[in-house]
């Protein structure tokens, strides 16, 4: 299993802050890591790409404005202001992109960059931020962003003096990030209630680090295996970055093998609904719910999915339906507590009926997790289905198509 494309992009922003070259293994082969290695180069770094792995340097001038052709590419973006602050003083950097699935505005990030001392301006183009140095700041989140997280990570490793973050994002991807600069020589403290404490230092070095298996991809195919009532192994990532789906889908009646190299998963007994809730890690990860989604059409009985990070996450529910999943959408908060979308007009709960017979349809692909979880309804139809859209897949998993091929999927491009 490759890193995750979450984490190598937010790595190779992490490595403009060096003085040295840094290099970041087990790097998945996907759309992410191009579109980033481009915003680096045509700024002025050098990116070096041999194998599983990048080696990111800076180059002898750096540009500090990245160029508007990568409007609305992806989100990385906006995690270049920091560090192009500390390398120019000055930064500009396109509006971001990303899947359509709800609101994921700049205000948090654009309030952290000004209370650590930059002066922001939003435009219609893009944002602009100057700062001659920034400096430390005490900043509290709203919500626990994995953006904004990552930006106050990324911009005040070189502030001067302390930053002290509450309301911080925990998932592992994040922690992942803060042990990557800290082997550039970052001073960093993970202390409990959501809150990180980060001493400013002078200079950062260049590192090496290896990416961790991505959790995603090892849950999306553990449930492939299970909704075509086979058994799949994945290698590579840590039982500790699935705990939670893993109780989930033993909940289900999934039985498991766990060593220290890999997780084997089926369900001999067949599958049991559930009532699920996403949340903020330790919880029950956002990205997790549309492959689980299918798998609910596939067990006996009515299963409930409450969206709590993302209101517009249940854009893809569309396509399933086409495809005969049974699924009825509610802006009322079902299967858990009220939610920040209480009392909202926001259509973020679903409840499922199973088992659902999927027939063949001609689909379009909304975005990267979506699109999984369409040719997993796909792999279990009575009839071949078009899937349009498969670059979203493209973009967020590694060599898709040769995974999908390995556990016996047939698949022709059109």
């Amino acid at each position: 299993m490759r890193g995750s494309k979450n984490a190598v992009s937010k790595h190779m922003v992490a490595a403009m802050l060096g003085d040295g070259p840094s290099t970041i293994r087990n790097v998945p082969e996907v759309g992410e890591v191009d579109i980033t290695a481009a915003m680096l180069e045509s700024t002025g770094y050098h990116v070096a790409r041999p194998d599983a792995e990048i080696t990111i340097e800076a180059g002898s001038a750096i540009e500090p404005h990245v160029p508007e052709a990568f409007t609305g590419l992806n989100r990385i973006p906006i995690l270049m202001l920091g560090p192009l602050l500390h390398q120019t003083g000055e930064a500009f950097v396109p509006l971001v992109g990303g899947d359509p699935i709800g609101r994921r505005p700049v205000d948090f990030h654009v309030a952290a960059l000004r209370a650590l001392g930059a002066e922001v301006d939003v435009g219609p183009s893009g944002i602009t931020a100057r700062a001659t140095r920034l400096h430390g700041a005490r900043i509290d989140l709203p919500y626990p962003s994995v953006g904004a997280t990552e930006t106050v990570l990324l911009s005040s490793v070189l502030a001067e003096g302390k930053t002290v973050l509450r309301g911080a994002a925990t998932e592992p991807e994040v922690v992942e990030l803060a042990l990557f600069l800290q082997r550039m020589g970052a001073h960093i403290e993970l202390s409990p209630d959501r809150r990180i404490v980060i001493e400013g230092v002078q200079r950062l070095r260049g590192a090496s680090t290896r990416l961790v298996g991505d959790r995603l991809e090892a849950f999306s195919y553990l449930v492939a295996g299970l909704i075509t009532g086979g058994e799949v192994r994945v290698h590579g990532c840590p039982q500790d970055r699935l705990v939670t789906a893993i109780t989930t889908l033993a909940r289900m009646g999934a039985r498991f093998e766990i060593t220290d190299e890999w997780i084997t998963a089926s369900a001999p007994g067949g599958l049991r609904p559930a009532a699920v809730h996403t949340d903020t890690h330790p919880g029950f990860m956002t990205d997790w719910q549309q492959p689980l989604l299918v798998l609910f059409t596939q067990a006996d009985g009515m299963s409930v999915l409450h969206e709590t990070v993302f209101e517009n996450r249940l854009v893809y529910v569309p396509a399933l339906q086409k495809m005969g999943c049974e699924i009825e959408v509610f802006a009322a908060c079902l299967g858990g507590p009220a939610c920040r979308f209480h009392d909202t007009n926001a259509v973020h709960s679903a409840v499922i009926r199973g088992v659902s017979k999927l027939r063949g349809a001609d689909v379009t692909l909304p975005d990267v997790r979506a699109g999984f979880s369409a040719v997993l309804a796909a792999a279990v139809a009575d009839q071949p289905s078009s899937l349009r859209g498969i670059h979203h897949i493209e973009r967020g998993y590694h060599r898709p198509f040769e995974q999908f091929a390995s556990l016996g999927l047939t698949l022709r491009h059109a």
